[in-house]
This record gives structure tokens, sequence and C-alpha cells, in this order.
């Protein structure tokens, strides 16, 4: 019983993750900003949340087959395209999703994001210095670092924030409806809206209304 149990768990969960893969990478059919040769989707923010509902390791496995699917349907940018999107999507899964795990909170949510956005920013400036003037035509480290100012920086800082704010929005009424699916365990918990989720979600509006302008006025970003 216990095993036919278990097993039934396993398959669920297989089916909700190829769902999330699947909305992720819808995402970059749906809503798009391009910013110069960059482009911002909003997949990292929905397989974030999955990494945080099943596991860290779950998130690094849906990064490496949404940037598979990726590379080998829509990508424009070869292997430098797959190791970009691969490192940031699993940069930011793992490390939102690691904090989370130790600490299933709100507080706990927010210091994971915020590590992401910090740890993936950071990631990303320095596989920016080192492989993009390998894929650049005439690229070279000295251009590159040039562009860390006036682009990548302010461009992957503004990504990473947006997709962190996308999960404190979305995270709660995800998880709450999983649960009264019976696909997660736990209660069917209502979405209450305590102070802190109140807070959480009204922070995460603004800061995905601020993103937005960034990428289309201080970036000159179109859509």
């Amino acid at each position: 019983m216990n095993r036919n149990r278990n097993r039934y768990e396993k398959l669920i969960r297989m089916i909700v993750m190829a769902v999330f893969c699947a909305l992720a990478y819808v995402c970059q059919f749906v809503f798009r900003i391009h910013v110069s040769f960059l482009t911002f989707d909003a997949k990292d923010a929905v397989m974030a949340i999955a990494a945080m509902i099943f596991g860290p390791l779950w998130g690094i496995v849906m990064a490496l087959l949404v940037a598979l699917l990726e590379f080998l349907t829509i990508s424009g940018t070869g292997v430098y395209g797959l190791i970009m999107n691969f490192a940031s999507s699993a940069a930011f899964c793992a490390i939102s999703a690691g904090v989370y795990k130790y600490k299933r909170t709100m507080m706990g949510a927010v210091l994971g994001l915020s590590a992401a956005v910090l740890g993936t920013t950071a990631l990303m400036m320095l596989l920016n210095v080192v492989v993009t003037p390998y894929y650049m035509t005439g690229g070279s480290v000295e251009a590159v670092v040039a562009l860390i100012p006036t682009l990548l920086l302010p461009f992957n800082l503004t990504k990473t924030v947006m997709n962190a704010a996308l999960v404190l929005v979305l995270y709660k009424p995800i998880s709450v409806s999983l649960k009264k699916a019976r696909i997660l365990k736990g209660g069917p918990d209502s979405f209450a809206f305590d102070r802190k989720t109140l807070a959480a979600l009204i922070a995460g509006l603004v800061l995905i209304v601020v993103c937005v302008i960034v990428f289309l006025q201080a970036l000159g970003g179109k859509m």
C-alpha cells in the first residue's frame, strides 16, 4: 500500500514538474522585453516557485530542461545562450529555494529571493566577462567590461528583482491551489490576507511596475 502510494506521489510530482516546465517555456512567448541583445521573460519566476515547493535540486533540473528546450527550438544565440540561460535560471532557483528550504516562512522567502537576486546578478557579471567575449563578433573582455555599468549590471539586477517580485506575488496562491487539489501535502488552507502576506503582495506588485518602467524607459527596452 505504501509502495503504491509512493509511486503515485512520484508520478504526480513528475506531472506537476512537467507542467511547470511547460509554463516556463510558454513564458518566453507570452511576455518578453527586449533590451539590446538581452531578453527578459518570466520563466525564472515560474521555475523558482516550483523549486521552492519541491526543492532546489528540482529547480536546477528544470533550468537545464527548459534551457535545452529553448536551445533546440527558438534560441538564436546557440551554445552561448544555452550556457547563460541555464546558469541564470539554475542559480536563481537553487539559491532562493535553498534558503527557503530551511526557513519556510515569509521572511525565509524574502531572504531567499534577496540572496538569489544578489547571487545570480554576481554570477552573471562573472560569466559575461568570462564567456561573452568568445561569442561576440570582435569582442574582448574590455568591451564586455565597458557594458557592465550601462547595460549588463542594470539589466541583470532588474531581471532578477522582477522575477523575485513575481514569486512573491504568485507563490502563495499557487501553493494553496496545489494543496486544495491534494497535489501537495498539508491542509487545504485558504489564501489568508494577513499583514505579512498583504505586505509581500503589495511590495511585489510595486517592484513589478518599477522593473517594467526601468526596462522600457531607463534601458530603452521594447516589448
